[in-house]
């Protein structure tokens, strides 16, 4: 493979690890918004419809709030319910939605910002690769 494709291909990874970069980013901002701005409510926490009591429950189940002015949302939570967190048909958690977007929320204790943060070290790690690449094809073409 020549000096010019392992470029462009390099490239074209530096592009892709720079956009993972900027998803995390965006996603932690989104978050520390949410918590900075957010209007605080108690949701309460709901089974899926059209799930049995016997079947197993959905990875994420519905949180049903009603916000300042009187509306009902109803949102997926945005966080995997794990065995030391769990989050049971009928439990009361604390979140912070955004006033001009109620689908918008943060459990609070539950920010979950570790996807985020992935995004970041992974795009910013296959960026220098792909820049460390260009630097040795360069060097060598």
């Amino acid at each position: 493979m020549g000096t010019s494709a392992v470029a462009v291909l390099a490239g074209i990874a530096a592009f892709g690890g720079l956009l993972g970069m900027l998803a995390g980013v965006h996603g932690l901002r989104q978050v520390r918004r949410v918590q900075r701005t957010g209007a605080c409510v108690a949701a309460l926490v709901k089974r899926p419809p059209g799930r049995g009591a016997v079947e197993p429950p959905r990875p994420r189940p519905l949180l049903q709030f009603v916000t300042e002015d009187g509306r009902v949302v109803e949102v997926v939570c945005p966080v995997t319910p794990t065995a030391r967190h769990r989050l049971d048909d009928g439990d009361r958690v604390l979140l912070r939605y955004d006033p001009e977007d109620p689908r918008s929320v943060v459990v609070r204790g539950r920010e979950g910002l570790g996807l985020e943060r992935a995004f970041i070290a992974g795009g910013a790690v296959v960026l220098l690769l792909s820049l460390t690449l260009v630097a040795v094809a360069a060097t060598r073409g």
